[in-house]
This record gives structure tokens, sequence and C-alpha cells, in this order.
């Protein structure tokens, strides 16, 4: 599918006689596929990292949050947060792998894997910048 829009981008771009750079044709079919629905699969809505379960957890809704999603729900105790995002439901799950790794996996609440992949890979490219980021507790 990428190879397709990388095609399709310099053949227009060839027709038009518009000089562009192969940097801003992949930048262009790479920001196309983020926001463009397509089927995703489980293996892409799931990622493990070497953090507790709590600092996972704390950093996805932060996540959540910084992308300007709309958070519906939030358990703690279960480690899931309900959102939406592109106009649909999504389920984010904190999961304990051991005592220093645990499993984000961001779900869509219907079952329809079709959506922008830009959603999950946003909340992960958030949580991979702040992994070194200690949790503070805020005094009131």
């Amino acid at each position: 599918m990428e190879r397709i829009i990388k095609y399709f981008t310099v053949f227009a771009i060839l027709l038009s006689g518009i000089s562009v750079s192969a940097e801003e044709i992949s930048a262009s079919a790479q920001n196309t596929l983020l926001t463009t629905p397509q089927i995703i699969s489980f293996e892409q809505c799931t990622k493990k990292y070497e953090i507790p379960v709590e600092k996972l957890f704390f950093l996805t809704l932060s996540s959540i949050n910084a992308n300007k999603f709309v958070i519906e729900e939030i358990q703690s105790r279960n480690g899931y947060i309900l959102f939406y995002g592109a106009n649909r439901q999504f389920l984010a799950s904190v999961h304990r792998v051991d005592s220093n790794s645990s499993i984000l996996k961001i779900v869509p609440a219907n079952n329809n894997y079709y959506f922008p992949l830009g959603i999950i890979t946003n909340v992960q490219k958030y949580i991979d910048l702040n992994l070194t980021t200690k949790i503070e507790e805020l005094n009131k």
C-alpha cells in the first residue's frame, strides 16, 4: 500500500513538473498513511515497555490527553482508559508482565480495526519520548 502511494505521488509530481525532494515525498506518503483509515493488525495495537505498570498507565493517560483525544472513562484499578479519537471509541489497557515491564493495548471498542494508524502511533511516540520522565505526585 505504501509503495503504491509513493509511486502515485512520484507519477503525479512528474506530470505536474514540480521539483520535490525524495524526503518530502516520503514524508507526504507517511502522513497520508497515518491519517487515512486502513485495516490495522492487532500486533500494531500492542506494545511492550520496560517500565512498571503504574508508570505506563500514567504515561498513557497523559499521552491521550496531550493528543487531544476525549477521555470518557478512567479505571485505574483495572488499568484501562476509554477515549474517543477520529470519531471512534478506543480502549487503552495496561497490563503487568512482571515487576519491571508492562504491555499497552489500544484497540477499537467496536472491534472494527479499520481506522487511522496515527491514533496508535501518536500515543506510542509520546510514551517513547517520555519514558525517562519521573512521575511526581502534586501536593494539594
